[in-house]
């Protein structure tokens, strides 16, 4: 009965399909009466589709592992109803990708459609057994057995489906919330055969359709005790349903584990309920639920919930690896390790290391050498993010190649299979990962080091070894002492004590890390079998290297003391420029203070003392004294005394006002409500109006609190109270907002000496795979133009450009996309892209450690030797003279004088311990005149 009515609905389906567009049930009258302008809109789009589909087609042809444009390309075709292209980029998909269970369900739902004769369904058998490898999918599997039941009228129909409801119970019949609906499935199938079975009404069965009526009951029976064993949502309306179906009481053991399963089931129940109320990617959930499964140690168990897992979180590259490390160790069955590393590398193609166990897999399981070798061609276009993966794929390989050669043959396939590989490895990271990465990855030549041990150790050919050795040194290697004694050991162990000699001499000359120990190992060796010139010539040369090595590190200590003796003087130099900066201000400040009493005092009178030290602007009695006062107004800022006072005036008015605001101290209690805002501009009108506006929206605002100088300028920075500790919050999200025209910084407001190392940097500065680092863009590019760029190899999250303090642009980006496998693809397809005719570098984002100054340059240094000249308050004005010679004023050093005349040491001088002036008589006086 159900088959019939399955095949009912595929047969009206297609009636439908195949109905002629003028046939009045399909509405084809209808629509040649329809309005012509809704014709030319639809054509319009029809056009506007095309024209799509042909572009999505190009841009596959020149990335076919992007992703999202396969999918775009998938519901265009779906919704212009293009079979043929429909399944012809379906199915180039799916041999790249693991499909998700939606894409699989229409394509399945799709062919269904199509499929009417028997070859036909075959094909969607084909299609669905390709469908539940992909991923555990309990709906794939549903949808599986339902069509199954429509082709039981065929030969071994009937067999068919239970084999595949058996399949299916044994891979998701164990689902905690979706299992009991195949369970249901299964046994409504099973049910509908017994009712086929049934005699007719007032018939006596015969006894072969008593057997058939018994059989068919006993197999509904096993189906609920089964169900009842295993731990399922809704398990009592289960149970409640057997006792209603069933004549016969149930039986005592099938109870017994019904109540066990019951117990599972809330022990379950957490578990279930957080994944539940958790908000994707629930990797700590499923995690939670793997650890409590792994201890329970049920294997089907423990596969089911990390397939789960990986259906939700198919791009976790660390999930996979658990997963197949669990399968590689415990379950070890070939079919199914094989097909989860497969799926692994389908779905994180960029992470070597899932590469690697799958070739450990295929070999364990000894797959055929020739797939194992096309694997790992496939993993070298994989697209790995670092030189360091390419080295550690080809050196999993190489290891699989020596295992296979039996090297107590002295030629073999294998052997030269072996040789061949290891060359090809050096000249691929010399030739494609260093001109992709500008580095092999292999600075230590690893590769290299190992084909020169086969050699020497399983080959016997100790010249080969020997080659490459030398090949290794020329590669910058020379300089390190390891290097040297992997090589002496190598040569100690399968070679002779000559070349252990020579290559130790070599050593003892190159070295330049640990040279000491490479002497010392070079003694041991003429001690134990060097005769006695050997040992002279090995002391000789010893001695004279260590000699300059002890030399050398004098040398660099001296120019280190020197660059730190430079650094304290500069500190010294800060310092004193400090001290007398801030003398200097103060006494503008009281000089200030005074010349503006002058100005507001009508009658202008002065008193002796303070004419005597500074004279007023209306006494210019001699020229001197009003020379002087031109060179003090100069100083303040003011062109001369021709101009007026007025504007200066206007503009002391201008910042009382600020200065006359009391300045209140920051409450440290009140940092949590509180944030730091600065890098604002310094010509800002109004700062507490502007930033009340644009703070207003994380919430009420208590108050800011802007930072003036002494002179009433607005320094460009402040502080924002608001009323909650939520608002706070909020507003850190405005950080680097553009604020006419300048990067705004909102950070934390944090006290510095309870907290010296709180630093706030927003980004991250580790290695994230999701994310690339441009650079070499113009300044010009905008945020748009480069989404543009971008968008075309995977899903853009957000984009950064960077700008300086003043917000200008730095040819620089950060863009990020959703996957580690979009970012990878847009490294392989933008690097060395041009840009508005700007070449532009494009990689991973992996920021450099910064490193701290600890030394001071040289170059840098040598400016601060000679310290300035140090003036007085009023600076070096004209009428002071001075009183030295001048032949004494020729000194290397230069001394300067304080405003009181005074002279003062220098700054490399301050350092030392003052000496004693030394006398000179009449007869040194002259010689210094004569050298004038």
């Amino acid at each position: 009965m159900a088959a019939a009515g399955a095949e009912a609905v595929v047969a009206e389906e297609e009636e439908e399909k195949r109905l002629p567009e003028g046939d009045p049930e399909s509405g084809g009258d209808s629509e040649d009466e329809g309005d012509s302008d809704s014709s030319g809109d639809g054509e319009d789009e029809e056009k506007e589709n095309e024209a799509e589909i042909q572009r999505l087609e190009e841009q596959l042809s020149i990335n076919a592992f992007d992703y999202n444009c396969h999918l775009d390309l998938i519901k265009l075709l779906r919704q212009e109803g293009e079979l043929v292209k429909l399944r012809r980029a379906r199915q180039k998909m799916s041999e790249l990708f693991p499909l998700t269970e939606e894409i699989w369900l229409d394509w399945l739902k799709d062919e269904i459609k199509m499929a009417s004769e028997s070859s036909e369904r075959e094909k969607v058998y084909e299609l669905f057994e390709r469908a539940v490898k992909d991923y555990i999918c309990p709906e794939i599997w549903l949808e599986y057995a339902q069509y199954s039941i429509g082709g039981i009228g065929q030969e071994g129909g009937i067999e068919r489906v239970r084999s595949i409801f058996e399949r299916a119970l044994t891979a998701v019949g164990l689902h905690v919330t979706k299992g009991t609906a195949l369970w249901e499935a299964y046994r409504e199938f099973e049910n509908a055969i017994l009712e086929t079975a049934q005699p007719a009404p007032g018939s006596v069965p015969s006894p072969e359709q008593q057997q058939m009526l018994c059989s068919q009951l006993e197999k509904i029976h096993t189906l609920f005790r089964r169900q009842l064993g295993i731990p399922l949502l809704d398990m009592e309306t289960s149970y409640a349903e057997y006792e209603e179906w069933s004549e016969d009481p149930i039986p005592e053991t099938t109870v017994k584990n019904y109540k066990k399963a019951l117990q599972q089931l809330e022990k379950c129940k957490p578990y279930e309920e957080a994944l539940l109320g958790a908000e994707t990617p629930k990797l700590a959930e499923y995690q939670a639920y793997i650890d409590f499964e792994m201890k329970a140690g049920d294997p089907a168990r423990i596969q089911l919930i990390y397939e789960r897992a990986l259906a939700e979180n198919c791009l976790v590259p660390d999930l996979w690896a658990r997963y197949n490390q669990y399968l590689d160790r415990q379950l070890k069955v070939k079919e199914l390790v094989l097909s989860a590393h497969d799926r692994a590398v389908r779905n994180c193609p960029w992470t070597v290391g899932l590469w690697i166990r799958y070739l450990l897999a295929m070999e364990r399981h000894r797959v055929d050498h020739s797939i194992i070798s096309e694997m790992f061609e496939k993993a070298l276009n994989a697209g790995f993010i670092q030189a360091t993966d390419y080295v550690e794929i080809w050196q999993a390989y190489l290891d699989y190649l020596r295992r296979r050669v039996d090297f107590t043959q002295d030629s073999s396939k294998e052997l030269e299979e072996l040789r061949s590989a290891f060359a090809r490895a050096v000249e691929y990271l010399k030739q494609e990962v260093e001109e992709r990465f500008s580095e092999s990855g292999d600075p230590s030549c690893t590769i290299m080091q190992n084909w020169a041990r086969v050699e020497a150790r399983l080959c016997n050919n100790m010249q080969k070894a020997r080659e490459l050795w030398d090949n290794i040194m020329t590669k910058g290697n020379a300089k390190y002492a390891n290097m040297w004694l992997e090589y002496y050991n190598l040569e100690r162990a399968h070679g002779d004590t000559q070349h252990c000699r020579k290559a130790l001499h070599r050593a003892v000359q190159c070295t330049s890390d640990y040279p000491e120990h490479v002497c010392e190992v070079l003694l041991t060796l003429e001690r134990i079998e060097g005769t006695l010139e050997d040992w002279d010539a090995a002391v000789q040369k010893t001695e004279n290297r260590l000699a300059r090595v002890n030399e050398q590190r004098a040398k660099a200590a001296e120019k280190e003391a020197a660059l730190a003796k430079l650094e304290e003087e500069k500190a010294e130099q800060r310092k004193q420029a400090r001290a007398e900066k801030k003398a200097s201000k103060k006494a503008k400040k009281a000089r200030t203070g005074e010349k503006r009493k002058a100005d507001d005092d009508d009658e202008g009178e002065w008193g002796q003392e303070e004419e005597a030290e500074q004279p007023s602007k209306r006494h210019k009695g001699d020229g001197l004294l009003e020379e002087d006062m031109e060179v003090e107004m100069g100083l303040f800022g003011r062109s001369g005394p021709e101009k007026p006072d007025r504007p200066a005036n206007q503009k002391e008015k201008a910042t009382t006002s600020r200065k006359d605001i009391p300045k209140v101290l920051h409450d440290s209690s009140k940092d949590n409500v509180t944030v730091f805002v600065s890098n604002l501009s310094y010509n800002m009108a109004e700062p507490e109006v502007k930033l009340k506006e644009l703070f207003e929206s994380c919430g009420e605002v208590a108050e800011i609190r802007p930072v003036f100088s002494n002179k009433g300028t607005f320094r460009g920075y402040c502080y924002v109270e608001f009323k909650e500790e939520k608002s706070a919050l909020q507003a850190l999200a405005l950080d680097r907002q553009a604020v006419e025209g300048r990067p705004m910084f909102v950070s934390p407001c944090v006290d510095k000496n309870k907290h010296p190392d709180f630093k706030v940097f927003r980004y991250s500065t580790t290695l994230e795979k999701h994310k690339l680092f441009i650079s070499g863009l113009p300044f010009s590019c905008t945020k748009e133009e480069l989404e543009d760029v971008c968008k075309a190899h995977g899903n853009v999250k957000d984009i950064r450009l960077v700008t300086n303090r003043a917000g200008k642009p730095k040819g620089l980006a950060y863009v990020e996309y959703e996957n580690e496998a979009q970012a990878s693809q847009a490294v392989l397809k933008m690097d060395g892209l041009t840009v508005k005719e700007h070449v532009i570098k494009v990689m991973i984002s992996n920021p450099p450690l910064r490193k701290l100054p600890d030394k001071a340059e040289a170059g840098r240094a040598s400016q601060f030797a000679v310290p300035r000249q140090v003036y007085g308050a009023r600076g070096k004005g004209r009428t002071q003279l001075s009183m030295v010679p001048r032949a004494l004023q020729r000194q290397g050093n230069p001394v300067a004088k304080a405003e009181n005349g005074m002279v003062q040491n220098s700054a490399a001088a301050s350092s030392a311990p003052p000496e004693e002036p030394k006398k000179m008589s009449n007869a040194d006086f002259a010689k210094m005149l004569l050298k004038k």
